[in-house]
């Protein structure tokens, strides 16, 4: 007993340590800037096992919470594939389904056969270990790249392809791999190219594939479509955040550990299930808002760990014995992908109206990355699996080389060719805006100087007189630039809106934790700052005039208070609910918000029942004129 405590403390104390480097990394990024956060991590991580094996080291052996199959699998992967699916716009990924199962299935398929064949010449493997490589190594990881492009702005239907092909390859490349697998560990000699190619040998492995895929779709379906309905009938945030934990998870471990079939299919499409049809119908602004947030801090917190793991976990000595197979592998990996991106896109572009451009096709090749998924896929090797330190090396080599050189300059090739686009307004803005930080932090720097008596009082009078002068200027420069570019100025509202609205949550929170305000009202409160935040996240402002003005649910109640007092209580307090459903110009329409408990017993100022015409024109906050 006591060993085994001793042992979780280890593993307590290590990924603390873990965490320690991360969040000196995070202040390094926060510091220098426009640099991938997660390329960051693996850096770091590379270091730690550089020097481990500079000093003799195993870090390997050493480092308790070291990454394993299971780990990777089954704890790390099903809420990054979860978020990435739930975020990913089910319009638009079907607007480019047809580019994205063409790379995601025969696409990937044909890229194993080819660098298997290929492979086997190249890189010295039997033919059976070089399709394995293929189907461990190429199915990508789209973290890195996506994170990037959303620094850069990289246009949305871009992020599409890749995000949606890299979901969709993932599950099928765990298909495919598991399929080999069982080949090899099940014959009892070495598998040849003539035992591949037999009819009944091909038949069973395409029936394996159909039926695997097909499960886990199944699977996630239901599961998806089993809390959506759960959610319908339900309006409580923190439980409805813990089902959808559990979409997550349970679609996994249900089709791969009970029923056999692909968990990461399962959970690709559960994912997608919940942050569409469930965004749309199911969930208040307040529940997606509290759902979006967990899901993107699990998906951080998983990220930090996996990428500094990856790195730390690295086989240094092993990758220094293998290194003219590793850079024999890497190019044979992205000729493989330039094989299949540019035929395949040639092919769809004859039979849908919006083509992929060469520019997309571009960055599709260079930004196909390998990370967590392939690591996974080789650590999962059993014991004494032939070639398994050569695999491991390769694929961790490989890895490395995508995830750091090709995701660093990624930014580059997208500048290069053009892809992101910054307009001259945008521009002018930002360097009006950092000119103006500049002043400001002059004229601060001025009156501390004075006040410390370290400057004289002629000197600071000039300072501060030329200082005042070019911050009202700036304002002013500001102001037109604002002013002659609306779709500017709009989205700085947006991202100024967003941020007044946190700080006024923050303010309610801290309200409620000091007793100022009792929970009742305090959620209250909150629930109606949590249906701006939607409106904002979804590209709508608060604060713009409309056609019908907004009307803040206090104003209606505490004009109907006034009229009739008798009716302070909260019971009274009106629904933010909305009935009707809006649109949401930018991603996905916005739910329908429920009708919450407060408008069970929903009284107007004059103490009749209010009708649901009245009721969902005060929960909208929209007066009618």
């Amino acid at each position: 007993m006591a060993a085994e405590q001793v042992g979780i403390a280890t593993e307590l104390i290590e990924l603390l340590a873990v965490f320690i480097v991360a969040a000196g990394v995070g202040v390094f990024v926060a510091k220098v800037g426009r640099f991938p956060y997660t390329i960051a991590l693996l850096l770091a991580g590379l270091t730690i096992s550089v020097l481990g094996w500079a000093l003799g080291i195993d870090l390997q052996e050493r480092f308790a919470v070291g990454l394993t199959h299971d780990l990777i699998l089954l704890v790390l992967l099903p809420p990054l594939l979860f978020e990435g699916a739930a975020t990913t716009d089910f319009e638009s990924l079907r607007e480019n389904l047809l580019t994205v199962l063409a790379l995601a299935i025969p696409g990937l398929i044909v890229s194993v056969v080819l660098l298997g064949a290929i492979g086997q010449f190249v890189l010295g493997l039997p033919l059976i270990l070089a399709l394995l490589f293929g189907a461990m190594i190429l199915p990508t990881d789209p973290v890195s790249v996506l994170a990037l492009f959303e620094e850069v702005g990289a246009p949305e239907r871009l992020s599409t392809l890749v995000e949606g092909e890299s979901l969709v390859n993932d599950g099928v490349g765990v298909v495919v791999f598991s399929t080999l697998l069982a080949l090899v560990t099940g014959s009892s000699g070495t598998v040849t190219a003539a035992d591949l190619l037999r009819v009944d040998r091909l038949l069973d492995v395409t029936i394996e594939i159909a039926v695997t895929s097909l499960g886990g779709l199944l699977v996630g379906i239901a599961a998806g479509y089993a809390v959506y309905r759960v959610m319908v009938d339900l309006d409580e945030h923190m439980t409805e955040t813990v089902l959808t934990i559990i979409a997550a998870y349970g679609s996994f471990l249900l089709a791969e550990h009970y029923l056999h079939v692909s968990g990461v299919i399962a959970t690709v499409v559960a994912g997608l299930f919940v942050g569409n049809r469930g965004v749309e119908y199911a969930m208040s602004p307040r529940t997606k808002i509290s759902i979006f947030n967990t899901l993107s801090t699990g998906a951080f917190i998983v990220n930090t760990f996996i990428f500094l793991a990856i790195g730390i976990n690295t086989p240094i000595a092993a990758l220094a014995d293998n290194a003219s197979l590793i850079v024999a592998a890497i190019v044979l990996v992205l000729a493989v992908r330039i094989t299949i991106v540019y035929p395949i896109a040639a092919v769809v572009n004859r039979f849908q109206r919006r083509q992929v451009s060469f520019d997309y096709q571009h960055v599709m090749v260079w930004g196909a990355l390998h990370g967590s998924i392939p690591i996974a896929l080789v650590l999962g090797l059993p014991p004494g699996f032939p070639r398994a330190t050569t695999l491991r090396a390769m694929v961790f080599g490989v890895a490395a080389f995508s995830l750091v050189v090709q995701g660093l300059t990624m930014p580059g090739l997208m500048n290069r060719l053009g892809v992101v686009t910054r307009s001259d307004a945008k521009e002018l803005y930002e360097l009006l805006l950092g000119r103006s930080r500049a002043v400001n932090a002059a004229l601060e720097a001025v009156d501390r100087l004075e006040s410390a008596g370290n400057l004289p009082r002629d000197v600071y009078t000039d300072f501060t007189a030329e200082y005042e002068r070019e911050r009202k200027d700036l304002n002013d420069a500001i102001s037109r630039l604002l002013r002659e570019n609306p779709e500017l100025r709009r989205e700085e509202l947006l991202v100024g809106e967003r941020r007044v609205l946190q700080d006024e949550k923050s303010a309610i929170m801290d309200a409620m934790r000091r007793g100022v305000v009792s929970d009742d009202v305090g959620n209250r409160l909150l629930e109606e700052v949590d249906v701006k935040l939607d409106l904002v996240n979804g590209g709508e402002s608060t604060v713009e005039e409309r056609e019908e003005g907004y009307e803040e649910f206090w104003r209606h109640f505490f004009a109907g208070v006034l009229r009739a007092p008798f009716l302070m209580g909260p019971r009274s307090l009106p629904s933010v609910a909305r009935c009707e459903p809006g649109k949401d110009p930018h991603r996905k329409p916005l739910a329908p918000f429920r009708r919450s408990r407060w408008s069970e017993l929903d009284r107007s100022a004059n103490g009749s029942l209010t009708g649901k015409a009245e009721l969902c024109r005060l929960g909208s906050g929209v007066s009618a004129r």
